[in-house]
């Protein structure tokens, strides 16, 4: 459903490889301009704003990331065997991390073939939506307290990422209309809590981003800086930018959406009011909590996310949850799911790599300092939105750490933050744009799941209204973090 919805809302129009053309052509001759005049476009700045325009033209990101990496490096004077090696030599990082993903993807999928998602959606619409008491303030804060809930296991207790949206929200439209509440508020619940739960929580989605990239990343670029920082920091720096982020779903709760909306009551919606409670055997329901319990023991006792998906994806094909001939069917479900995710990962590593390989990230991180000056509010705040614009591009946090950190962890040293106030710049910066934009896996996910019975934009009602509210908090409590860290 998320990859058709993501056809769906992401197709090109007739018009757009005419708009491609021009703003290509348009590119080139501003290069081919400053080159005439004697300008030095910096490698780094070239290959970045190049990825942006083709992600925002259209190009999938994996392909805009390794043309604009090609290019920056040829740029730089490197040869195309040199580039190219430079590019391959970093992608092993980015392949670990990715292999997770799949597995991940895999583990979620089995998980879901159990019937629990099924089974607790239908329990609540059962109990909440039958009559005229489904419209008291109990249902709906009962509601709102369960998305944040699932939400958040979605990340790191059960780390199922977006795929129990389009189980768990379509059959509850029934009640959400009866109760005239705004989908909106629950596009926003849904992206603030994910994105702030992986942000915070070193466990699941949350170790990955924290412990396998955050961490890595910033000790890879700033160890030969004589920057050292430990697993123990990264919750601690990213815990005020994340207030900012429920500080924004906050807001859309209590004041931006509280006021009631409509919607129609279709057949799809009335169907869904009061779906089939699934059959669940006892021996598949135990073996589905033997599966979870066995993927967060692997986290807590030996840090390996991916033989924890992997134990707990045969012990629910051992018990029956699905036939052990459905393996290869169910495996390859959770590769399509987690494949984008986890190939930008991979390439990201190369593509920070090529750019390390060009020579042209001091100079550009002296060239900004001396810009900056000693004004460290004025560069906290300039990284910030450099990092916005470069993830709503692509519309993912885990794969840009690779990409900005090579840049902002010798900026940040050259204008005197903290390891702390690093670490939050670094990841909030990455960070900012996941939830909002429109390639972002939350705001397709949130978008699938609410648009279940046609009567949810995914521009309008999902990507502006959680990029206001996950992103401008973030900013600003992000920019404090770097000021007192």
């Amino acid at each position: 459903m998320t990859l058709q919805l993501a056809q769906e809302t992401g197709g090109a129009g007739k018009n757009d490889g005419g708009r491609a053309a021009f703003v290509l052509g348009a590119m080139g001759a501003v290069y081919l301009a400053a080159e005439a005049l004697g300008y030095h476009i910096n490698a780094v700045v070239l290959a970045i704003v190049v990825m942006i325009a083709l992600c925002l033209l259209r190009v999938p990101v994996a392909i805009a990331m390794i043309v604009a990496a090609l290019l920056g490096g040829l740029h730089a004077g490197l040869s195309v065997p040199e580039a190219s090696a430079a590019l391959n030599d970093n992608l092993l990082v980015g392949a670990q991390v990715g292999m997770t993903y799949v597995m991940i993807g895999a583990f979620a999928v089995a998980l879901s073939r159990s019937g629990l998602l099924e089974l607790l959606a239908a329990k609540i619409s059962a109990r909440l939506g039958t009559d005229a008491a489904a419209t008291g303030r109990g249902v709906k804060w009962t509601l709102f307290g369960l998305f944040i809930a699932a939400s958040i296991m979605s990340q790191n207790a059960v780390p199922v990422h977006i795929a129990f949206i389009p189980v768990l929200i379509p059959p509850l439209l029934g009640v959400m209309n009866r109760l005239r509440l705004d989908r909106r508020v629950v596009a926003c619940i849904l992206a603030c809590s994910i994105s702030a739960s992986y942000q915070l929580l070193p466990m699941g989605f949350g170790a990955i981003f924290l412990n396998e990239i955050l961490l890595v990343n910033a000790n890879q670029v700033g160890n030969p800086l004589g920057l050292t920082v430990t697993a123990e920091m990264m919750p601690k720096a990213m815990l005020l930018p994340v207030m900012g982020i429920l500080l924004g779903m906050v807001v859309a709760i209590f004041v931006t959406y509280r006021k009631p909306r409509d919607y129609r009551m279709t057949a799809l919606a009335a169907e869904k009011a009061g779906p089939a409670v699934p059959v669940i055997r006892p021996l598949q329901l135990v073996a589905t909590f033997v599966a979870i319990a066995t993927a967060i023991w692997c986290q807590l006792a030996f840090e390996n996310l991916l033989l924890g998906a992997m134990l707990g994806f045969l012990i629910l094909a051992a018990a029956g949850v699905f036939r052990w001939s459905e393996q290869d069917d169910v495996f390859t479900q959770g590769l399509r799911m987690m494949a984008q995710i986890a190939v930008i990962i991979t390439i990201a590593s190369g593509f920070a790599g090529l750019l390390t390989a060009t020579g042209e990230v001091a100079p550009l991180v002296e060239a900004s300092a001396a810009l900056i000056g000693d004004n460290r509010a004025l560069g906290a705040a300039l990284m910030l939105l450099v990092g916005l614009f470069i993830t709503i591009g692509f519309g993912d946090a885990f794969a840009s750490v690779p990409i900005l950190a090579p840049i902002y962890v010798p900026l940040c040293l050259a204008l005197g933050f903290s390891p702390l106030a690093t670490v939050a710049l670094l990841g909030a910066s990455a960070a900012l744009g996941d939830a909002g934009s429109p390639a972002s896996t939350i705001t397709l996910g949130a978008t699938a799941g609410l648009n279940a019975d046609g009567q949810h934009d995914h521009i309008k009602d999902s990507v502006i209204p959680t990029f206001l509210h996950a992103n401008i908090g973030m900013v600003i409590c992000a920019w404090i973090a770097a000021m007192v860290l």
